[in-house]
């Protein structure tokens, strides 16, 4: 289903929404005692903007043809992508409580075939763009108008599968394809910085003919501004470099390494909710 135009008040809606879905994120990660937070968190504004503001689905026909492609390629941020498709409709949220049980849809990489909305099994850092501009050329190939929507994290560009998808996309001017890149400056072990230097990252992808957008990753009302901008760029793909805080909303998982795949303990997440409540409550 198509999204008309959000208003300045559905932006602060979306904004509050995805607050609240930081809860969950951290519930469901506190109650199966594993999971990744902080990538979750820094996310978790750019899927819901996606899902509630962007993309064309219907969670009543999941496999409806003329559906738009979100491609998850950090897939260990999946509890993200899980509390927006339950916010959709697409599954209950009492799922939430089955998160990386053995058998459960809900495992800790999303695995296609198991849970309606996924749209392809990642984890295996590097593959979804790969994933997604098969799917990009496909849907030109068979006239379709479906557009494809890839979110990496920087940390995943040092793999060099990225870059060989980024150059056969740029090369066939797929601009039914829109990555956008998680940029929290962080990855397992260490910042992107001190490990692989990404700069300058927008020359880069511009060397390999694509349009490039930087936004706020926070901002509701900045991170619409650049999917639509997407939508007018009509001769090469579209790359939006979206700058966040890993961890974002939890003063004590903010830029903090320790928390890129490690879940809170009951302490540590009743401050975590207090705090994501309170500034729920004061937008």
């Amino acid at each position: 289903m198509a999204h008309p135009q959000p208003t300045l008040s559905d932006q602060a809606q979306l904004a509050r929404t995805a607050w609240r879905l930081r809860e969950d994120v951290l519930t469901m990660i506190a109650k199966a005692g594993s999971g990744h937070p902080g990538g979750s968190l820094s996310a978790i504004d750019i899927i819901t903007v996606l899902y509630l503001a962007v993309l064309r689905h219907d969670p009543r026909q999941p496999l409806w043809e003329g559906r738009d492609r979100f491609i998850l390629s950090k897939g260990h941020a999946c509890p993200a992508l899980y509390a927006v498709l339950a916010e959709c409709g697409y599954f209950d949220r009492s799922l939430f409580d089955n998160f990386r049980q053995l058998g459960s849809p809900l495992q800790g990489h999303p695995e296609l075939g198991r849970l309606a909305g996924v749209e392809a099994s990642t984890g295996s850092l590097g593959q979804g763009l790969s994933i997604g501009l098969g799917m990009a050329e496909g849907a030109r190939i068979t006239g379709h108008d479906a557009r494809v929507y890839v979110l990496t994290g920087d940390g995943e560009l040092d793999e060099g599968q990225v870059w060989e998808a980024a150059l056969y996309a740029g090369a066939r001017q797929l601009s039914n394809l829109v990555a956008i890149v998680d940029v929290n400056g962080q990855q397992l072990d260490d910042t992107t910085e001190r490990l692989m230097p990404l700069e300058p990252l927008a020359a880069k992808w511009e060397a390999f003919r694509w349009h490039v957008v930087s936004v706020d990753g926070h901002d509701t009302g900045a991170l619409l501004e650049a999917f639509e901008a997407a939508k007018r760029v009509s001769d090469r793909p579209t790359v939006i470099l979206a700058k966040t805080i890993k961890g974002r909303g939890v003063s004590f998982m903010e830029d903090n390494l320790e928390w890129h795949g490690q879940a809170p303990n009951a302490a540590q997440l009743e401050q975590a909710l207090a705090e994501l409540r309170a500034h729920r409550a004061s937008l």
